[in-house]
């Protein structure tokens, strides 16, 4: 008996889960909740789900598409029916787009025709070729079909860091104007169509040379925010959990506030966001012999707790 991959979809689960593990966007939670919950309750949609998430490197825009594949897919984004392919890492050589369009168009046929909710995430689309970006709009189409096989339960999830500057922008005419980052909405300064029309004026990016904004396949284009301290504080305190660390909030504190934050002076905003920083901050030079106190401190506990005495001063309270 094959088992299904697919996980029952539960909207209060993935509601739950954007709450709990995305920090400081607001607009592509709501978004990608409303999104991902219509379609995937929609026993029979009529086009496949296309989604586009811009922002600046490290807001979340791979967090949110591990999100979503990990409440649709029993083994999240391990489950062999999600697919990611990243521009500068699968396609390359610019000089052989033929036929990396050829190959892509025979795995992504294979795919959906063994398994019709399979997911597609393209990485780095900003640099991607057009003629890729071109080849892959007959599967976002209305009613599509390509070599007999239907594409209208298909997830196709497009990341790119480019006009994450407008997005930028817009955060900031908030903060200037004394208003909370919180307040931004999609129509908040038209910010939606700010970000279509710059990806046709955008040069380098492949969009701009693409149909796929011309015929309107792209169902949503989400933006993800920079971030503020406090969100970048709570990124630290998840990353030390994934690590297997009691949270330390003093340390990530500090961490937190030894990221680079941009104006220079006022610090509203963060310039590199959650993924990376965590790590480095903590394995940096700076917090090295805090990282190695603390892992001694776990070995101790582990060691102690397998002989049933727990040393004096090893308690828990020293990571509080």
């Amino acid at each position: 008996m094959v088992m299904d991959p697919l996980l029952p979809f539960d909207y209060r689960r993935l509601k739950a889960d954007l709450r709990d593990s995305l920090f400081g966007q607001h607009i592509a939670s709501d978004v990608v909740l409303k999104a991902v919950s219509s379609f995937m309750t929609d026993s029979n949609p009529n086009k496949p789900l296309v989604l586009s998430f811009h922002g600046t490197t490290g807001t979340g825009k791979n967090h949110v598409a591990k999100i979503i594949a990990r409440n649709i897919y029993k083994e999240g984004e391990k489950c062999k029916h999600v697919h990611t392919y990243i521009s500068d890492y699968h396609f390359p050589d610019k000089r052989i787009s033929h036929i990396y369009s050829a190959q892509l168009k025979q795995l992504i046929i294979q795919a959906v025709y063994w398994f019709p909710r399979s997911m597609f995430i393209f990485d780095e689309m900003d640099k991607m070729h057009p003629q890729l970006i071109d080849f892959i709009k007959p599967f976002l189409d209305y009613n599509a079909h390509v070599d007999g096989v239907s594409f209208n339960k298909a997830i196709f999830i497009f990341l790119s860091n480019a006009v994450g500057n407008v997005i930028t922008e817009v955060a900031l005419d908030f903060w200037r104007s004394g208003k909370e980052r919180k307040e931004i909405r999609m129509n908040s300064k038209e910010l939606e169509t700010k970000i279509s029309e710059k990806y046709i004026l955008y040069i380098t990016s492949g969009f701009s040379h693409s149909s796929l904004i011309d015929y309107h396949l792209i169902d949503h284009y989400v933006p993800f925010l920079p971030l503020e301290l406090k969100h970048v504080y709570q990124c630290v305190i998840v990353e030390m959990m994934h690590m297997n660390f009691m949270p330390n909030y003093d340390l990530a504190g500090e961490v937190a506030r030894d990221m680079p934050y941009y104006p220079e002076k006022e610090r509203a905003f963060a310039v590199k966001g959650c993924p990376a920083p965590c790590l480095q901050g903590l394995w940096s030079n700076k917090y090295l012999s805090i990282a190695c106190l603390v892992l001694s401190i776990c070995l101790v506990q582990l060691l102690s707790l397998s002989f049933g005495v727990l040393p004096v001063g090893v308690g828990l309270g020293l990571f509080q």
